[in-house]
C-alpha cells in the first residue's frame, strides 16, 4: 500500500511567508521536516528569520546551504551560529549551487569537510543526488562524489540523508535506488517528487532543472491533464510496490504548484494509508 511509504515526507518550500507558514502548520503533522530552498537573492537574516517561523509553528526547519553561494568562511559561521541560536536549526541540506564560487567553497563537499557543521551543533545533514544525472557533472564523478561526503559527514559524527532531484520516472527512480543499495549506501533517501502542478508548469522547472529525460514519460500520462494539476500519484504507486527492496525511503515534495498545496496533497497521501502499519502488526 502507498501509505507505508508515504506516510513519512518532507517538502521543499521557497520563501515562505508568514501566512503559508501558519496555513502548512494546520495541515502537516507535527515536526514535519520543511527544506528551505537557497534561492540566490535571499539574506542571511531572512533565512534566520524564515527557520524561526517555521521552527516557531512546530515544524522541523532544514536550511539549504548553497556552497558556492557562500562568500567566505566567517560568513558560513555567522549565518550557522545565528540557525542554531535563534531558530535551534539541527539540519541542512548542503548543495553545491549552480553558480561560480563566491568564496572558498567550491562544491557541496568543501562545505562538509571544511565547515565545521558539527563544530556548530549541526546534528545531520542531507546531501543532493540525481537519478537522471547532472546536466554537467559525469556520473562516474556523481557517484563518487556521492561516497566521498557521505564518509566525511560521518567522520565528524553527522548523521547524513540523500535527498533526490526530482524526476518523472518511477523506473529511473527505481533502477537508480537499487545501484544505490548495491553499491553499498544504505543511508535514508528522500525521493524528489514534485507536488501536484500543472502540466505547463511542470514542463518549465523539468527543463529548468534537467531533468529532461523523463520528460516522456510525464507527457505519455498528461494529455487528459492539461487543464488542472497532476500529482505524482503514479510514481507513488510504482515506489510503494516495491518500497521493501529500496531500504529507508520516503518522499520530498518539491512545492511548485504553491506550498499550502502541496501539504495539503502530501498530508491526504499519508493518511490514506495510516491504517497499513496496523494492518502489517496484526499478523
Amino acid at each position: 500500500m502507498p501509505g507505508s511509504f508515504t506516510s513519512s515526507f518532507s517538502i521543499e518550500a521557497t520563501r515562505p511567508n508568514a501566512g503559508e507558514v501558519a496555513q502548512i502548520a494546520d495541515i502537516l503533522p507535527r515536526a514535519t521536516p520543511v527544506y528551505f530552498s537557497a534561492v540566490p537573492t535571499i539574506t542571511p537574516a531572512e533565512i534566520v528569520t524564515a527557520a524561526a517561523s517555521l521552527r516557531k509553528a512546530g515544524l522541523e526547519p532544514v536550511i539549504h546551504i548553497a556552497a558556492r553561494r557562500v562568500t567566505s568562511a566567517r560568513a558560513l559561521q555567522d549565518l550557522l551560529a545565528r540557525l542554531r541560536g535563534e531558530a535551534d536549526v539541527r539540519r541542512l541540506l548542503v548543495i553545491g549551487g549552480d553558480i561560480d564560487a563566491a568564496g572558498p567553497f567550491t562544491d557541496a563537499l568543501a562545505v562538509i569537510q571544511k565547515g565545521r557543521l558539527r563544530d556548530a551543533g549541526f546534528e545531520e545533514i542531507g546531501i543532493g543526488a540525481y537519478p537522471e544525472g547532472h546536466p554537467r557533472i559525469p556520473p562516474g564523478r556523481l557517484e563518487a562524489a556521492l561516497g566521498e561526503k557521505i564518509a566525511s559527514a560521518a567522520a565528524q559524527g553527522l548523521r547524513v540523508h540523500i535527498v533526490s532531484q526530482f524526476s518523472f520516472s518511477a523506473e529511473r527512480i527505481i533502477a537508480w535506488l537499487k545501484q544505490l543499495r548495491a553499491g553499498g549506501i544504505a543511508n535514508p533517501v528522500k525521493i524528489g517528487l514534485a507536488g501536484p502542478t500543472s502540466v505547463p508548469a511542470l514542463l518549465r522547472y523539468a527543463k529548468r532543472c534537467g531533468v529532461n529525460a523523463s520528460l516522456r514519460g510525464l507527457m505519455s500520462g498528461a494529455a487528459a491533464a492539461l487543464i488542472g494539476n497532476v500529482g505524482p500519484d503514479r510514481i507513488i504507486d510504482a515506489l510503494a510496490a516495491v518500497r521493501s527492496e529500496l531500504g529507508d525511503v520516503h518522499p520530498h515534495y518539491f512545492s511548485f504548484g504553491g506550498l499550502v498545496d502541496t501539504a495539503r496533497y502530501a498530508r491526504e497521501k499519508a493518511g490514506a494509508g495510516d491504517a497499513a502499519p496496523a494492518i502489517a502488526s496484526s499478523r
